[in-house]
């Protein structure tokens, strides 16, 4: 071989997975949500109550319903951040719909309306070849600006109908709508993930994209589809609050819910590379965040301090991921 091939021929780099880190991807979520579970039952006589972990499950079921729609993006080998966005908008949309339309018609077309930012996300990023990342990022920005626009800065106070707050703050079996939304919206995501072939091509656009092409998944519906789902998520959590408040406000969801819902995803071991992820390992992560929300807050601990330690869990996920994919 002449110098000159040898000098554009790149050294193989070899590296070693570190041992027990596939151990830990895999059943790190579950042994650290049942350590804190436990550890929060034995030092507060509240939180192992039913009255308080209902309420954690109210509260965060918004989060969860886009967590769930987000997870299959992640696994499909995209990226979503237009969902606080969308969850804004779409309670916006359900707001002024209400007087007009009625409850039940209005909260759908607030679905529908993430339902579409989502289709368009998905054909941007696929159709369009724009990075997903900066592509949901620039609708994010757009779609905030719609709301804005929609309301004119303003809080849109939904007075009748009467029945608006329906979704939002009745129960069934004493049971908030709002958990078996986010239960049923769940159980849905989780079958078709683990259960149909929509589920296995998704995980192979995410995993190996070129590989699933020459197998004949056309990645790219499989992908848009998956934004569609991600966008209908947020659209359902954005009429669940404005529901519960009887209040549409365009930034309502804005950074707090994406970033909320991502860390659930990541801290749940789906990978931010694709093709591995679960929604029952999306809905521990989110859970266990909540958890730390509500240990805090019966600890009588300073509730600045759940950002540190959030942040710092994601940054232990992320890293087991990486190298736990070294070879």
């Amino acid at each position: 071989m002449s110098t000159p091939e040898r000098a554009l021929r790149a050294p193989r780099l070899h590296t070693v997975r570190l041992p027990g880190l596939d151990v830990v991807r895999e059943y790190g979520i579950v042994v650290s949500f049942i350590a804190l579970f436990v550890t929060l039952s034995l030092t507060s006589d509240v939180f192992f109550t039913r009255v308080n972990l209902l309420n954690i499950l109210d509260q965060w079921s918004a989060t969860l319903i886009i967590a769930v729609g987000v997870t299959l993006v992640f696994i499909a080998g995209g990226f979503d951040l237009s969902v606080g966005a969308i969850f804004g908008v779409s309670g916006v949309v359900a707001a002024m719909a209400a007087p007009h339309i009625g409850t039940w018609p209005a909260l759908l077309l607030g679905c529908g309306m993430g339902l579409g930012c989502g289709i368009v996300n998905g054909i941007l990023t696929t159709v369009g070849r724009i990075n997903a990342f900066i592509a949901t990022l620039a609708t994010s920005t757009m779609i905030y600006g719609v709301a804005l626009v929609l309301t004119d800065g303003n809080l849109i106070s939904v007075l009748t109908p009467t029945n608006f707050p329906v979704l939002g703050r009745s129960d069934f079996a004493t049971v908030k709508y709002s958990i078996w939304t986010f239960l049923a919206f769940a159980l849905v995501c989780g079958f078709v993930l683990s259960r149909t072939r929509f589920g296995r091509m998704m995980y192979a656009a995410g995993g190996n994209p070129e590989a699933a092409r020459l197998s004949g998944i056309r990645v790219n519906v499989v992908k848009a589809a998956t934004f569609a789902i991600s966008g209908l998520s947020a659209g359902i959590a954005g009429c669940i609050l404005a529901s519960r408040v009887a209040t549409g406000q365009a930034d309502s969801g804005g950074l707090g819910i994406t970033l909320d819902a991502v860390a659930g995803i990541v801290i749940g071991g789906t990978s931010i590379l694709g093709g591995a992820g679960a929604v029952w390992r999306t809905v521990l992560g989110v859970l266990l965040l909540a958890m730390i929300g509500n240990g805090l807050n019966l600890l009588n601990v300073n509730s600045t301090y759940q950002r540190i330690i959030q942040g710092a869990i994601i940054l232990v996920a992320v890293a087991i991921d990486a190298w736990s994919r070294k070879t």
